[in-house]
């Protein structure tokens, strides 16, 4: 490759990575021809790229990137080496996954994403369980709409709740009429000693 052709080879990977927030680095070494062009076909319908490149061309890219620091990723470029960009954190770690369970390969090698490194294989199913953004921020709204729609739910049964209570309720007892009050007799006026008498004395004879 002459010196023209790595600059440009260098420029398309500087393009790729530039403002990119999730970057893999896989091993797509024994893939044949078919299952190569499987996988970079149900990557591109996830939209990930992947781009085979080489390691000293890729770290000379990145060393080139302004804002990030890859150097942690520099020890795992041997061998055969291919970049996947994507906007999603776990699409390309799910994509390797995925196609692993009928393939040795592909194998990864380091990541970046959410500004974490990544380094080893080992590191694939927990970033295949990373929720990504978009998933983050659905929990979150739905999260958000919950109490909302409980308050709107309660307040569109309200009026039902309500009636229904009138309904269920036992009809009011009519008023008892006060009874009359019972006149009580004037008192009458103590006798006194000389109407006894009066009252007692027999008629003369």
């Amino acid at each position: 490759m002459t010196k023209e052709n790595k600059v440009v080879a260098i420029q398309e990977i500087k393009d790729l990575l530039q403002d990119a927030k999730v970057v893999y680095v896989a091993d797509l070494e024994g893939l044949n021809a078919q299952k190569s062009s499987d996988f970079r076909r149900a990557a591109f319908k996830q939209n990930i790229k992947v781009k085979v490149v080489k390691n000293t061309l890729l770290q000379k890219a990145m060393e080139q990137i302004e804002g990030v620091d890859y150097s942690e990723m520099f020890q795992t470029f041997k061998g055969n080496s291919a970049i996947m960009i994507s906007e999603t954190a776990n699409a390309p770690a799910k994509l390797i996954r995925d196609f692993r369970k009928k393939e040795v390969k592909p194998a990864l090698k380091s990541a970046f994403l959410q500004e974490t490194f990544y380094v080893g294989d080992n590191n694939l199913e927990m970033l295949a369980n990373i929720k990504s953004r978009e998933e983050m921020i659905g929990e979150i709204i739905g999260l958000l709409q919950s109490p909302i729609q409980r308050v709107i739910g309660a307040l569109q049964n309200k009026p039902e709740t309500v009636d229904a209570k009138a309904e269920a309720a036992p009809a009011e007892a009519p008023v008892a009429e006060e009874a009359p009050v019972a006149e009580v007799p004037a008192e009458t006026a103590p006798e006194t000693p000389e109407a006894n008498a009066e009252a007692t004395e027999t008629p003369a004879e």
